[in-house]
């Protein structure tokens, strides 16, 4: 039996930007993970998950890739992993296999709700490492992000991928995006191996490590109300207007000075910048008509702000999750009766670190 454990993440800042090659934004690896089993088939590949109901997704070879019992099950991030995989597998030579995977998730509660925490990224850089294991493809960590990638944007033509280097890398990020465009139009014409080789497809690609702050503490709040990240995506690219240069060069400023922050340990320029990173989604929501702040995230900052820290929504917004910076020695617990009494929930998460070191750069 073959395991492989992919974190949940949240972004800190620059969402939104990030959609737009080279854009930077800082984000988090989580302590919660989905946990991917991979085991010997036979006569057919198959995969369990909560998420397909009691019966399993199956699925064979055809001549033209893979053939799914598509009856009850839609064609997802799953399928699009194990499909590019196994054309990597044929690429190296590697005979193929067929493999039960069995996935397990910590990133929903108990009842099945979602927190928007990046289960669609952690499925996929589980799925990747554990078939990486599985068929000895032999790939570094970059690669393994950059298949995930690959796999992702056949599903999902806009996502930055900054969830999946998350998931991939760990700890504290600072990330920027590759051409998705571009990559797509690679996977049309190239094989996923050359692709995976060639420096210049990822141009706009950057992911660096930024050290945890020592003197904040971070805070997590769930509004309940799950968001969908490609709808409100989706209506800020409608709504690109003459302002939308300057909203990028404001959040790159704002990421820039978080990155510093960070790396020299400043805890107010942090807390600062995390405070602009708020109003910069607030104006950019404002500008397309689109509830980027709904009213309980509202809720969720301005009790944090009113204790001396910083807070803002965590990804697309619309709901699901707020993210806060709190100095160490401020009222947490006034803050987490606060966020109870407007039904907001207190999730208790923490960083999970880095493991190994980061071989993304070149």
């Amino acid at each position: 039996m073959i395991e492989f454990r992919a974190h949940g993440k949240l972004f800190v800042a620059g969402e939104y930007a990030v959609v737009e090659p080279g854009q930077p934004s800082v984000l988090i690896a989580l302590d919660r993970a989905i946990t991917a089993t991979v085991a010997e088939g036979h006569g057919a590949g198959s995969v369990h998950s909560e998420e397909y109901g009691h019966l399993p997704l199956t699925w064979t070879r055809a001549e033209d890739g893979l053939a799914l019992d598509r009856e009850h099950h839609p064609y997802d991030y799953v399928m699009a992993t194990i499909d590019l995989v196994e054309k990597l597998r044929a690429e190296l030579g590697i005979e193929p296999r067929f493999h039960d995977l069995r996935i397990m998730s910590q990133l929903d509660d108990a009842s099945g709700r979602k927190f928007g925490l990046g289960s669609s990224a952690a499925v996929t850089v589980a799925t990747v490492g554990a078939l990486d294991r599985f068929y000895g493809l032999g790939l570094t960590q970059r690669q393994r992000f950059q298949t995930a990638l690959l796999a992702t944007i056949r599903v999902n033509p806009r996502a930055s991928g900054g969830d999946l280097a998350a998931s991939t890398f760990g700890g504290w990020l600072r990330y920027s995006a590759p051409d998705r465009e571009r990559l797509a139009e690679h996977l049309e014409t190239r094989t996923v191996s050359e692709i995976l080789h060639d420096a210049a497809a990822w141009e706009g690609f950057d992911v660096e490590r930024l050290p945890e702050p020592e003197d904040l503490r971070l805070l997590v709040g769930w509004t309940g109300s799950p968001a969908s990240t490609t709808k409100l995506v989706g209506a800020v690219r409608r709504h690109r207007n003459g302002g939308y240069a300057t909203f990028l060069d404001d959040s790159r400023s704002c990421v820039d000075d978080l990155t510093t922050g960070l790396q020299t340990g400043d805890a107010q320029r942090t807390l600062d910048a995390l405070r602009r990173a708020r109003g910069l989604m607030q104006r950019l929501g404002d500008s397309v008509g689109s509830s980027i702040e709904t009213e309980r995230l509202t809720t969720l900052c301005d009790v944090v702000e009113r204790a001396g820290g910083a807070a803002k929504p965590s990804g697309a917004g619309g709901g699901d999750c707020g993210i806060a910076l709190v100095p160490a020695d401020g009222d947490i617990p006034s803050i987490l009766r606060e966020w109870e009494a407007h039904d907001i929930r207190h999730l208790t998460i923490a960083v999970q670190p880095p493991e190994g070191p980061l071989d993304a750069h070149r």
